[in-house]
């Protein structure tokens, strides 16, 4: 079986935690752990996401020099580094390469007049009110604090599909889609030029699953599962869910909704396809059922059930 393994920018570096190298190599190292026990077993892709580091680099002196692109693309090789140097000593056997992954979007693409996608730490009110002013950014709630949102354009074509699919058709375990690709817009003459926006990295992971023809899509992140009423006393787990589903759900756009929308485009485009939802550190018991949320191309056959 063919796995894409979609990592979550949470999964390395986690909510709470200090923003430091040492931790995200520690994450790393405890993520490599889990996609090669997937590995063992079957072909693995994997793609990952960069809110935190790019959002990061995005309030640093050099975002001055550099586009959103060009930070996508900075984190891309960075995690993408990381994560190669860590699943090689875990797989010494394996071949292993990070493709960085160019995505073309529509310029015209209503997203850039509405930006949604959270990049960068939590930030208290009296930061968060300082950077709106002084550096023109459009922050969002979230929890406690704000974070900045930026524009999040449909990923259209990746631009390095070919490549992709020859790598993983050749024993190769990729890594790419990272941080949901570099975002570029395609010219009438044929010309490549970046964007600035962030797109959505689970969306990215279900066209990488369709170019390298995948069995299976695994969103793995920092929580065990798709919860309906999250953060309330009467959360429970959703083992299953289909379309019909999600509107009920009311899902968070910063968080599980586009893991569902990645996951129901994923299995609707061919039979027998696999996409679920769980923990980092439970990646094959997500596949094989014993855990996560299972997300499937109809109706929902179960109800959600409470934790045990």
């Amino acid at each position: 079986m063919r796995v894409v393994a979609a990592l979550g920018g949470n999964a390395l570096l986690r909510r709470g935690e200090p923003f430091t190298a040492g931790a995200q190599r520690a994450n790393a190292r405890a993520a490599a752990a889990s996609v090669a026990a997937l590995a063992e077993a079957h072909e693995v892709v994997v793609t990952h996401g960069n809110g935190p580091q790019v959002g990061l680099l995005a309030q640093g002196a050099g975002a001055a020099l550099a586009g959103l692109d060009d930070l996508v693309a900075e984190t891309e090789g960075m995690i993408g580094y990381v994560l190669e140097q860590e699943l090689r000593n875990a797989l010494p056997a394996r071949a292993v390469a990070t493709l960085l992954t160019l995505v073309a979007v529509d310029p015209e693409d209503p997203a850039f007049q509405n930006p949604t996608k959270p990049i960068g730490p939590v930030l208290d009110p009296g930061l968060a009110e300082r950077c709106a002013q002084e550096r023109g950014w459009v922050l969002a709630p979230d929890g406690d604090g704000w974070r900045r949102v930026v524009p999040s354009p449909e990923p259209g074509r990746l631009v390095d599909a070919e490549a992709m699919r020859l790598l993983a058709d050749h024993g190769v375990l990729v890594i790419c889609g990272g941080g949901g690709g570099i975002p570029v817009c395609v010219g009438a003459d044929g010309r490549l030029e970046g964007v600035e926006a962030v797109i959505d990295k689970d969306m990215t992971a279900a066209l990488v699953a369709d170019a390298v023809d995948a069995d299976a899509l695994l969103m793995l992140t920092d929580v065990d599962a798709v919860y309906a009423d999250w953060g309330t006393p009467r959360a429970v787990r959703v083992e299953r869910l289909g379309p019909h589903d999600a509107p009920w759900l009311r899902l968070p756009e910063g968080s599980m909704g586009p893991k569902v929308r990645a996951g129901l485009r994923f299995v609707q485009g061919g039979a027998g396809r696999i996409a679920a939802i769980g923990a980092l550190e439970r990646a094959l018991d997500t596949l094989e059922g014993r855990a996560g949320t299972r997300i499937e191309p109809g109706e929902a056959g179960a109800a959600p059930r409470a934790p045990a």
